[in-house]
């Protein structure tokens, strides 16, 4: 993995074999990034995304191997309980254009992943909803 920063803006390319959740949070630990916006294209070999049943408040994941084609990345950095927090949606196609999509768990990179991380000067926590069952975003 190799990065830069540009004032506000980190661009990184995240490598061959490297996951990109545990490069995106190494590189906003190193950098000191508390609130961000992410967005990332590229290919993936191996990826497991979640789908949260609303009702049941649990995740359902699932994983996908092969040639996939990162057609979205996006999400937030933020904070909880003191420590980095993400929350990341991935939709990647496959060789016949179909796209599978939800909650990024991990993603292993199978040729490169560029990434922009957009900063944002100050921070925002979460915290645990009892009634919805996510840690949502705190403006308290």
């Amino acid at each position: 993995m190799e990065y830069k920063r540009f004032k506000d803006t980190i661009l990184a390319k995240i490598d061959k074999g490297e996951e990109i959740i545990e490069k995106l949070m190494e590189i906003c630990e190193k950098e000191k990034v508390k609130l961000a916006n992410v967005n990332a294209l590229g290919a993936v070999g191996d990826f497991t995304i979640g789908l949260f049943n609303t009702s049941e408040k649990k995740y359902y994941s699932t994983n996908y191997t092969g040639d996939y084609e990162i057609v979205s990345l996006t999400g937030s950095i933020s904070t909880m309980d003191g420590k980095l927090y993400n929350h990341i949606h991935m939709s990647a196609g496959d060789k016949e254009n179909k796209v599978v999509g939800g909650h990024l768990n991990r993603a292993v990179v199978s040729a490169t992943c560029e990434m922009f991380i957009h900063i944002i000067d100050g921070q925002v926590d979460r915290k645990f909803s009892e009634e919805i069952g996510l840690n949502l975003l705190n403006f308290n």
